[in-house]
């Protein structure tokens, strides 16, 4: 077996085990059923499709189940695109389990609470601290495991609590170079600013959407939790109504779904660092699929570009 599935070139025939990430029936031209599957392991998901499934495939065949497939990769829309020849669902005997399948952040999860907690230790600011620290005891187990999204960056187990350090470290370096910074109003904006993914995702293996999420989504959900904590702890000062502000700003425009446009320094700032994070998550991730010369397949979220490998290294 190659190392995953990301490492399938078009052309090549695959014979393993995956997990079935999602499942969505359609009709084909012909009027004759069919099956998307979204399959995945540690390396990353492909598209399948099962023609002519019948309807106890799909009773049978769901998220969250490990598959035996074999099937030949083809592009479908310059992407590759599995065609399955045999599919049957994963058997005891088999020795695989679900866990081999998921892709984790390269940081443990006690590693990574650990260098939250430092970090809250450093905001001096009473009101911010004690918000953060209401939501880090109220969803802790939560965090440490879940995604920081269902595709595109951080889409794996420990996602979003990486996601979180990863842009702490960032601002840690940016404080250093623009000291005005209000570094506890930035720190607390970038712990709390997806903690509504919480609520927004189904769960870890294979996320998706709640209906809470569809309906509402992770920036009104984590407003609204901000102003509830901030009558449960008795503060209210202006911390809260800025750090209201923080989360509903920072994906920085309205096309990309922030209800206001950041209008603080600090919110703008928590903008720009979590699109860097989320930009050099996916580039770096898709770069390591390729060789030096070659480009990446097309991201959806960058603009649909393709990325070059260059062959020198840096010295």
């Amino acid at each position: 077996m190659k190392k995953g599935i990301a490492f399938y070139n078009v052309g090549d025939v695959f014979d393993h085990f995956l997990l079935v990430k999602a499942a969505t029936k359609g009709v084909a031209s012909n009027g004759k059923p069919f099956l998307t599957l979204i399959l995945k392991d540690t390396t990353g998901e492909i598209e399948a499709k099962l023609w002519e499934a019948t309807p106890e495939d799909e009773e049978l065949f769901q998220s969250e189940m490990l598959v035996r497939v074999m099937g030949d990769v083809n592009q479908f829309r310059g992407r590759p695109q599995l065609k399955i020849q045999s599919i049957r669902p994963a058997q005891a005997t088999d020795g695989v389990q679900i866990s081999d399948f998921i892709e984790k952040a390269p940081v443990d999860k006690e590693t990574l609470l650990e260098q939250i907690t430092e970090i809250i230790f450093e905001m001096v600011n009473p009101n911010l601290q004690r918000m953060v620290r209401y939501f880090i005891k109220k969803y802790q187990d939560d965090l440490l495991v879940y995604p920081a999204a269902v595709k595109n960056h951080h889409e794996y187990v420990s996602g979003l609590a990486y996601h979180i350090v990863s842009m702490l470290r960032i601002a840690k370096e940016l404080k250093s170079l623009y000291p005005e910074v209000n570094k506890d109003l930035l720190y607390a904006g970038i712990i709390l600013h997806d903690l509504g993914k919480l609520k927004e995702l189904s769960g870890i293996s294979a996320p998706s959407y709640t209906l809470e999420g569809k309906l509402i989504g992770h920036i009104p959900i984590m407003v609204e939790e901000i102003g509830q904590a901030a009558k449960d702890l008795q503060i209210d000062g202006e911390e809260v109504l800025i750090l209201q502000h923080m989360i509903l700003s920072h994906h920085g425009k309205a096309e990309w779904g922030s209800p206001k446009p950041p209008l603080v320094r600090e919110a703008e700032l928590l903008h720009l660092i979590d699109l860097i994070d989320a930009k050099m998550n996916m580039l770096n991730r898709a770069l390591e699929k390729v060789n030096p010369g070659e480009f990446t397949e097309r991201l959806f979220a960058m603009e649909n570009r393709q990325f070059y490998k260059p062959t020198f290294e840096e010295k």
